[in-house]
């Protein structure tokens, strides 16, 4: 009787999981997750790894995989330990086979992975994972693989790729003999120490966590409103749950395999067409492609200060700055709305990520790791190669030709917040003011100024001088 630990990470869900897949051949199966109470602690830049908001969504994302698996014969089994101590100890209390599990790209996955194959006295097989393609699928070894996006993408579009994944099975084996007595409640945010968010009817993802959610959302955006047809023109939106596709925090904890995306997004231009906007979903598919294989090439030198770029010269700086970027009060009010959707929701914008990384960067001069690390912490997306790898990206520390990316806050402020709307709504503080003169508050008078409860941005940068006036 051969006897199978299933040992879940960042890939909680039924519907094409080459380790699920595989373990349909076991006798017994056991569904595990690990959720190792490290990560609640601080990072070596500070903040915790795992904030309130991604934990909540985790949470939800677990107890739906546990119906899922409920449905079909089994249960999730939910221990709070370190994985190279509880897999072991289960494998040997139960007398398991084998342990199944995805692989992983980024350096503290793939240590978790040595440390419990170390640990182990029976087989640790990983199958792929949460990639578009297997290793051995790639267009070139992954030591010639291009370092830079343009060069990367292009070389996998020579060829056709045909997506072929592979639905929830029907049934799952039982769970091993003394399992079931294991299985208690899931944990709470308040038994992790984390206590309940707030609701925040403003939040521009009203989602749950979980398979089910994910592929509700992904039916209804391709094909029930079909707003990926207005993806180009509306993806630089900053309000609502329609302006992107909302998919990314699914995919970043595995309840939505890229390639169910993949497949239904050529299925979707096979019978409406290609078009810019189906073609600029399919790119952000890719650069989340290219960050995964980067990492997993380059392994911790994405996450020092000079990145990839021995002779770049990022800032290193750390002061006071850096904690009113984080809680929202810089004077920038673009920025400050953007950090604060950010605490109070887990999620913000892909525009607004931009400006407010090249601002921390650029305009501030600090460290972009901390600002990564803060990112870590709160984003309810949070994937370690796209998080790093973009803020290298904004850094001028990845591999890209280009120099750091500079954004002129204000003039993203007038082009993408034209009325002010995004800052009215995250900084109360400011809805006094005319509309004309929320973007740049730092323009008021001591007098007009001393009531607002908002700090005054004490140097205006000069290319922000075209910009002031509401008019420009």
């Amino acid at each position: 009787m051969r006897r199978v630990l299933l040992w879940l990470k960042q890939d909680l869900r039924l519907d094409d999981h080459p380790a699920l897949q595989a373990a349909l051949q076991a006798d017994r199966l056991l569904p595990l997750y690990v959720l190792d109470p490290s990560l609640l602690g601080p990072s070596p830049f500070g903040p915790r790894r795992l904030g309130v908001h991604r934990a909540r969504f985790l949470l939800e994302s677990l107890a739906a995989l546990d119906a899922g698996l409920r449905q079909h014969g089994s249960r999730l089994l939910v221990i709070q330990g370190h994985a190279e101590l509880v897999i072991p100890t289960l494998v040997n209390h139960l007398s398991l086979d084998e342990v199944l599990t995805l692989d992983e790209v980024a350096p503290f996955e793939r240590d978790e992975l040595r440390r419990v194959r170390h640990a182990l006295g029976v087989p640790l097989v990983e199958l792929p994972g949460n990639n578009l393609l297997r290793e051995d699928e790639l267009p070139r070894p992954l030591n010639e693989l291009p370092s830079v996006f343009n060069q990367f993408r292009e070389l996998l579009e020579q060829r056709v790729q045909v997506f072929q994944p592979r639905p929830a099975p029907p049934a799952l084996p039982p769970l091993p003999s003394g399992a079931a007595s294991l299985i208690g409640p899931l944990p709470t945010l308040s038994r992790l120490g984390l206590g309940e968010p707030l609701g925040v009817p403003a939040t521009a993802f009203p989602f749950s966590g979980g398979e089910p959610a994910a592929l509700a959302r992904l039916r209804d955006y391709l094909w029930e409103t079909q707003g990926v047809l207005q993806y180009q023109e509306s993806r630089n939106g900053m309000i609502g749950s329609d302006y992107s596709s909302k998919l990314s925090p699914w995919l970043a904890n595995g309840s939505l395999s890229p390639r169910r995306v993949a497949a239904e997004l050529h299925r979707l231009e096979a019978q409406h067409g290609r078009s810019e906007s189906t073609q600029q979903l399919w790119q952000d598919l890719l650069w989340r492609e290219f960050f995964r294989w980067t990492v997993k090439r380059y392994g911790g030198a994405l996450f020092r200060s000079d990145g990839l770029k021995a002779t770049a010269r990022a800032p290193r700086n750390l002061d006071e700055r850096y904690l009113h970027w984080c809680n929202g009060r810089t004077g920038m009010p673009l920025v400050d709305a953007s950090m604060r959707e950010l605490m109070m929701t887990g999620w913000m914008s892909s525009r607004g990520r931009q400006v407010v990384a090249a601002y921390l960067v650029n305009d501030l001069q600090q460290d972009w790791r901390y600002g990564a690390a803060w990112f870590e912490e709160h984003l309810l997306d949070y994937d370690p190669a796209s998080n790093w790898g973009n803020w290298a990206y904004l850094a001028g520390v990845a591999s890209d030709p280009r120099r750091a990316r500079a954004f002129n806050a204000l003039r993203q402020a007038r082009q993408y917040d034209p009325d002010a709307g995004y800052v009215s709504l995250w900084l109360p503080e400011l809805r006094g003011l005319p509309v004309e003169q929320r973007h740049t508050p730092f323009m008021l008078s001591e007098l007009q100024f001393a009531g607002l409860d908002y700090p005054r941005l004490e140097q205006i940068p000069e290319n922000w001088k075209p910009y002031i006036s509401s008019a420009a």
